[in-house]
């Protein structure tokens, strides 16, 4: 019985890396940096700022946020904010495998009905105790992107780094889809 689940296990934990693969992290100048350009067809340059700050002030107030977040700038048609949220691998009985994710987000209303909305400066803290010490610090360039997270046969994630990768990669998508439908 045993040996006839054995191919029933190795493929119930294997995962679709397809997705997250080379260009699945955007680099600009060796920084990951992963931005967005949505049309505002029919809306003021007034009219999308107020939207991008609303958006940001909710995603800044969800309940998955730190008290570290806040928001940085609020000028020239753009609104800068630094979060600071919890990203969780897995959570089972006594064991929450998770990490600080970090990172700043700057939506910005363009003239000729454009946004445009910046998710740069990603950084995590993983492996840290009850009080939130003795972590690891690790930044995206050196974490997430192709050359860290990806085979040399670009054909899959490590293990480690890949867990960072699909996250935030998954994470960003949320993040600009929510951003979108509110435009």
């Amino acid at each position: 019985m045993i040996m006839m689940a054995m191919p029933l296990l190795a493929l119930a934990q294997k995962t679709d890396d397809k997705p997250y693969l080379a260009g699945a992290v955007p680099e600009e100048d060796g920084l990951v940096v992963f931005t967005k350009t949505f049309d505002t067809a029919g809306k003021s340059q007034a009219e999308v700022f107020t939207t991008l700050q609303a958006a940001v002030k909710e995603l800044m107030s969800a309940a998955r946020q730190d008290l570290r977040t806040r928001l940085v700038s609020d000028a020239d048609n753009t609104v800068v904010a630094r979060i600071e949220e919890i990203m969780t691998f897995k959570k089972k009985f006594l064991n929450w495998d998770h990490a600080y994710f970090r990172y700043i987000i700057a939506a910005e209303a363009l003239p000729g009905n454009k946004a445009k909305v910046t998710i740069r400066n990603i950084s995590y803290n993983y492996g840290f105790d009850q009080e939130g010490n003795n972590g690891e610090e690790y930044k995206a360039e050196e974490w997430i992107s192709d050359k860290a997270a990806i085979n040399k046969a670009g054909t899959k994630l490590y293990p480690r780094s890949g867990k960072f990768r699909r996250k935030t990669v998954d994470r960003v998508q949320e993040i600009f889809q929510t951003i979108g439908q509110k435009l």
